[in-house]
């Protein structure tokens, strides 16, 4: 056999085994791209995202879109050609398995966490929604989860409203946590709680709870970055009560990052006219209780996303403006806000068509 044909033979074959190669090796990383985008002022698997009664609505137009990342899934594990096809990709971003599934954990886990915080980013957003209209919200702290093993677990429940930890009147959360990091491991500390049962209750009847309990735990030490910190094993959260009903209908939906736009879609159906001007607005990014907006992962797969169904405009966190911007799709705007209200007049801007004050990222 002639040397050139052996030799490119040899390179054929090295060729062949290096991309079956390729296909077989795994590699620790994931890969995000754009997810779907849905608008929360209409409707979704055959129903309306955002659903209001007891209160009146009004009519809107436009679009206020949040969007979404998909993500290999935590099980996955992606091969060497695919990675490589997933960096050349424009649309796609490859990022180390750990970044999306950080301590190893499970497809279950990141699952049941995403839900967690999606119905979380809902409570904050009817929230913040409501505080920005002046409408009064009742809340309280609650038992927001317990510890399997721990001191607290089969005395406090989740959905249990503490009142008050040692005799002192718990406002925030966070009292919580301080109030018993007082004590040193191995004292008792008092919970003063209405059970979650008398609380449901109260609220069906629409009543004041009257029945309260004293519970007294045993503080256990903290062993996480090795201090020596007393714990019960519990995380408090906040719960409210609603003037009225408020309910958001989308599935197959998880994380905190939709906040936003929940909340200006339900301030835009409680009050006249249109927030959008009938423009195509899209957006992401957390909000709390007071409506600040935080940052989010994924923005640069939203934000093409975003354009890819029509936005024009997008309601970009503050810090995930520098990403964003890096590489924003033709034809979007991205607009930084830090709070409800940034969106907000944002918006007014958009459909007064003066845009050329707007905060955009970049700038």
């Amino acid at each position: 056999m002639p040397r050139r044909t052996a030799t490119m033979l040899a390179s054929t074959l090295m060729l062949i085994a290096l991309l079956c190669a390729g296909v077989f090796i795994p590699v620790p990383y994931s890969e995000m791209s754009p997810g779907p985008t849905v608008n929360t002022l209409g409707d979704h698997g055959g129903e309306p995202v955002l659903q209001v009664s007891g209160r009146k609505t009004y009519p809107t137009s436009g679009h206020l879109n949040m969007t979404t990342v998909r993500v290999t899934s935590a099980d996955y594990r992606m091969n060497l050609v695919e990675a490589v096809y997933g960096w050349l990709a424009h649309d796609n971003k490859v990022v180390p398995h750990e970044t999306l599934y950080p301590d190893g954990k499970t497809e279950e886990q990141s699952t049941q966490e995403n839900a967690e915080e999606f119905s979380q980013s809902q409570e904050s957003a009817k929230v913040a929604a409501l505080k920005e209209l002046d409408v009064p919200v009742k809340s309280w702290v609650i038992v927001s989860t317990v510890v399997k093993g721990s001191p607290a677990e089969g005395k406090l429940h989740a959905g249990d409203v503490i009142k008050a930890v040692d005799g002192t009147m718990v406002k925030e959360p966070t009292d919580v946590a301080k109030l018993v990091t007082k004590h040193k491991p191995g004292q008792d500390v008092r919970f003063t709680i209405v059970p979650a049962k008398e609380q449901a209750a109260a609220e069906k009847e629409k009543r004041t709870p009257t029945k309260t309990q004293d519970i007294t735990i045993t503080t256990t030490t903290s062993d996480d970055s090795g201090e020596k910190r007393a714990i019960v094993g519990i995380s408090a959260g906040t719960d409210h009560t609603f003037p009225f009903t408020i309910d958001i209908k989308l599935a197959d939906v998880g994380g905190p990052s939709a906040g936003l736009m929940f909340a200006l879609g339900i301030y835009d159906k409680l009050t006249p006219g249109s927030l959008t001007g009938g423009k195509f607005v899209a957006g992401t990014g957390t909000i709390d209780d007071e409506g600040k907006v935080g940052p989010i992962g994924g923005i640069e797969m939203k934000t093409v996303g975003a354009r890819a169904k029509g936005a024009q405009y997008f309601l970009t966190p503050a810090d995930n403006c520098e990403a964003a911007a890096k590489d924003t799709p033709e034809g979007l705007t991205l607009i930084k806000v830090k709070t409800i209200e940034d969106a907000l007049g944002a918006l007014k801007d958009i459909r007064g068509g003066d845009t050329a004050g707007l905060p955009k990222c970049g700038k």
